[in-house]
């Protein structure tokens, strides 16, 4: 809206210099005549603990657009393990003051609306969906503004829905930080549309026009310093933003207590935001989506060689299966966005190189491979960007496996013609490999490039065993150790790449009757995992212990298995291949870091506090509030500067400091998440868990899994017929232990926490309060029957608490 903002800069309003709610500033907190406060507004409700709880729901409305935002930044998985924190946490938020059980008791309606389109923003998430992200997130917070209604009035909500659509605004500084200036524009403008459609619009219009204007000159100054890329302008729009909504708090609250407990909620959820960024600082989506179209130029060159070894049949299956994977990755439409001509050049060749292969035209197959891969060195390029090169480094890995696997088999022409084209490559500086190398260490450039590289093509023409041998060793140890340099992240990457292709070639000797050697490719691929892979395998560990164990103990192992026991490799290879991928979108998802300026968020709530008029008035309700509130604020602070986002202290402290300056300080929950001053949710006595529940995991329990606030863990558990399972409860409100009735392998009884026989039987049970897993009970089964058992957590399904136990002979 150019009229407003031009009018701002006509009677002179900084919109930047509205620290609302500050005495010191040009701009004093406007309170309305009485008259203002009743009118349109309903009854004024008593301000209280239930005021501050109103003020915490804000917190939870807040952090639901941190996972929106990140997702459309870019990290869509970051986005939804925010989502699950925020669904961790409310599970948490027990007593009568929590989060949690006053929604309950407030509003059914809301608290159950809540909890399901929460679940929603996660799931979402976690699918890539951003827009359905937001959807959803936009329903979790009316679900949460219709029990801040209830309990702090009319007015009070106005003064809470403002607060809130400014820490909404104060996202775009979150995407502009890493880059993501779009994202940034988008979440101005969706901040605007639900700024006019909202009820506080025509509100804050009346009680403060200074206010109004100033926020939605932001707003828009946010829109058009995103559209120059300035990310110094986007921050400073994106905190006038939040100053503006501030400013607009105090004028509309019919009691200044509700503004302050309000911007002491914007002041945590600040601290969230800073979180945020952090799990923001990793390489990005796109680098996975890279790291996927990276894995398709090794399996092409696959193909190739073995259609020239006259396996024509199983190279065309592969290619066939490239495309198909392709077109239902997530890298598909990111490759069409990021370069739509490469992407229709890769699609072209690989339908001409499945035509060459079919009619065996050795020079259609060579042509086909450099037109397939050369789209897919541009796409790459344009989605990892910096980062390319490490990508660059697996594939280098992966080719130089080809070559010594080319040799063995006395191919020496054609395994020093792989090493010669690499060296071309690099000299080339394709994806600028040779140039970052160069840069990361001259005395790794210098060991690859000169003495073992150009030694590599030659030991292969002279058929010299030892110097291969050397040579080989040289290249791969130069290359992991230029790998070892970068972050684990990016190290997942270049290692799945390298990884999977060692699978797929374990498929194409054993396609021409090698299985020895089979075996010894799959063994290698284990091999470089187990010695850590640059921080590759512990980064996995750390990231989804899960999806590690399938990684390494079920797909990884199942490749040399296969080969072993006279299996189908290239099936295993397929499988280990689509959990290399997982593996790298998980660690890309939760990968982290402090370069994103999260401290300078942190710092700046700081700021803002110390100038702001919740300051002296929290200072005068509760001094030791006030001292834990800026003592927590400071660890936090020193906590993002070492690398260590750790908000929760600050939060509990944030939380308690809101109750204080309602004037009820006694009634603050305690405990991070605000349950039990254990730390630890009440539990509801009137459940009952029924057969199989037991106090305590008993000893002779073959495997155990922990029922965390929303999670199993593990999430997938394999076990032999005949092994006694434990499920035990270790956070969060009480579980069920449910299998899905359809879900279950031909002759197998049905079970659940309960001793129901049908899953419906269960569920109607849970409704009476009955198959619940408390804390420190468990409950116990034994597997029979063998096949794939799938199972949920009734009361956190929303959430996405679901788990499998795959049962062997």
């Amino acid at each position: 809206m150019p009229e407003r903002r031009d009018l701002l800069k006509t009677v002179g309003v900084a919109a930047s210099g509205l620290l609302a709610g500050c005495p010191g500033t040009n701009s004093t907190p406007k309170q309305r005549s009485t008259d203002d406060k009743e009118s349109g507004g309903g009854q004024q409700a008593a301000v209280g603990p239930t005021t501050a709880v109103a003020a915490e729901w804000n917190v939870y409305r807040s952090r639901l657009f941190d996972a929106v935002a990140l997702g459309r930044a870019g990290f869509p998985g970051a986005g939804a393990s925010v989502a699950q924190s925020v669904f961790a946490r409310f599970e948490g938020a027990n007593g009568e003051y929590g989060a949690h059980e006053r929604l309950e008791s407030t509003s059914e309606s809301a608290y159950g609306g809540f909890e399901d389109r929460l679940g929603a923003v996660q799931s979402a998430l976690a699918e890539g969906d951003v827009e359905g992200a937001t959807d959803a997130a936009s329903d979790a917070a009316d679900s949460l503004q219709t029990a801040q209604q209830a309990t702090a009035g009319q007015g009070g909500a106005r003064a809470l829905d403002i607060l809130w659509l400014g820490s909404r605004a104060a996202n775009a500084e979150l995407a502009a930080r890493v880059g993501a200036f779009g994202a940034a524009s988008s979440i101005a403008e969706s901040t605007m549309i639900a700024f006019e459609d909202g009820l506080v619009y025509g509100a804050l219009e009346s009680s403060d026009s200074e206010a109004y204007e100033a926020f939605e000159g932001a707003l828009d100054d946010i829109g058009a310093a995103a559209g120059s890329e300035d990310a110094g302008g986007v921050t400073e729009q994106a905190r006038a933003a939040l100053d503006a909504a501030v400013q607009g708090a105090y004028s509309l609250a019919p009691d200044e207590r509700i503004a302050h407990a309000g911007h002491l909620a914007a002041m945590q959820a600040r601290g969230w935001d800073a979180a945020a960024l952090t799990a923001a600082g990793g390489p990005g989506t796109d680098y996975a989506h890279a790291a996927t179209l990276n894995t398709y130029r090794t399996r092409v060159y696959d193909a190739a060689w073995l259609a020239r070894r006259g396996e024509t049949d199983t190279a065309a299956t592969m290619i066939e299966d490239v495309f198909a994977h392709f077109e239902g990755a997530a890298a598909h439409d990111a490759f069409e966005a990021a370069d739509g001509e490469a992407y229709e050049g890769f699609e072209s060749g690989l339908s001409d190189l499945t035509t060459a292969i079919e009619n065996g035209d050795s020079e259609g197959i060579e042509r086909a491979v450099e037109t397939v891969d050369s789209n897919l060195v541009t796409g790459v390029e344009a989605l990892a960007g910096e980062s390319a090169p490490v990508l660059q480094s697996g594939f280098f890995k992966a080719r130089f496996a080809d070559a010594r696997e080319l040799y063995r088999q006395d191919e020496n022409a054609q395994a020093a013609a792989v090493a010669e084209a690499l060296f071309a490559r690099f000299e080339n500086d394709e994806l600028g490999f040779h140039e970052t190398l160069e840069g990361a260490s001259e005395d790794l450039y210098h060991a690859f490039e000169e003495e073992h590289l150009a030694g590599l093509q030659t030991a292969y023409e002279e058929g010299d065993d030892d110097a291969v041998a050397t040579h080989h060793e040289g290249v791969r140890s130069a290359l992991l150790s230029f790998e070892e340099t970068t972050s684990p992240a990016l190290a997942s990457g270049s290692g799945a790449t390298y990884m999977q292709a060692l699978a797929f070639d374990a498929a194409a000797v054993d396609a021409l009757g090698a299985d020895s050697r089979a075996a010894d490719r799959g063994r290698q691929a284990l091999s470089f995992f187990e010695s850590g892979a640059a921080g590759y395998h512990e980064a996995l560990e750390d990231a989804d212990e899960a999806l590690y164990g399938r990684f390494e103990d079920e797909a990884l192992a199942g490749v040399v298995s296969a080969a072993e026991n006279d299996g189908d490799v290239y099936a295993a290879a397929k499988t280990f291949y689509a959990a290399a991928l997982d593996s790298v979108s998980t660690i890309v998802a939760a990968s982290g870091g402090s370069d994103t300026g999260a401290p300078a968020v942190a710092s700046d709530v700081f700021a803002t506090f110390e100038e702001a008029a919740v300051h002296d008035a929290l200072e005068s309700a509760d001094a030791a509030a006030y001292e834990s509130f800026e003592s927590a604020l400071n660890s936090y602070i020193e906590g993002l500067e070492a690398g260590e986002a750790n908000p929760a202290a600050f939060a509990a402290a944030t939380r308690t400091a809101q109750f204080a300056v309602v004037g009820a300080s006694d009634a603050a929950p305690s405990g991070a998440a605000g349950g039990t001053s254990e730390g630890k949710p009440e539990t509801e006595t009137s459940l009952s868990g029924g057969p199989n529940v037991v106090e305590g995991v008993p000893e002779d329990a073959d495997h155990v899994v922990d029922m965390t606030a929303v999670a199993y863990d593990p999430e997938n558990l394999t076990v032999s017929v005949g092994d006694k399972v434990a499920w035990t409860h270790v956070g969060g409100e009480p579980h069920s232990v449910t299998a899905y009735e359809e879900e279950l392998p031909d002759g197998a009884t049905y079970w659940a926490s309960g001793g129901f026989e049908s899953e419906s039987a269960a569920r109607e049970g849970w409704e009476n309060g009955e198959g619940a897993v408390q804390s420190g009970q468990s409950y116990v089964h034994t597997f029979e029957t063998v096949g794939e058992h799938g199972y949920v957590c009734i009361p956190h399904e929303a959430a996405g608490m679901e788990g499998t136990v795959v049962v062997e002979e």
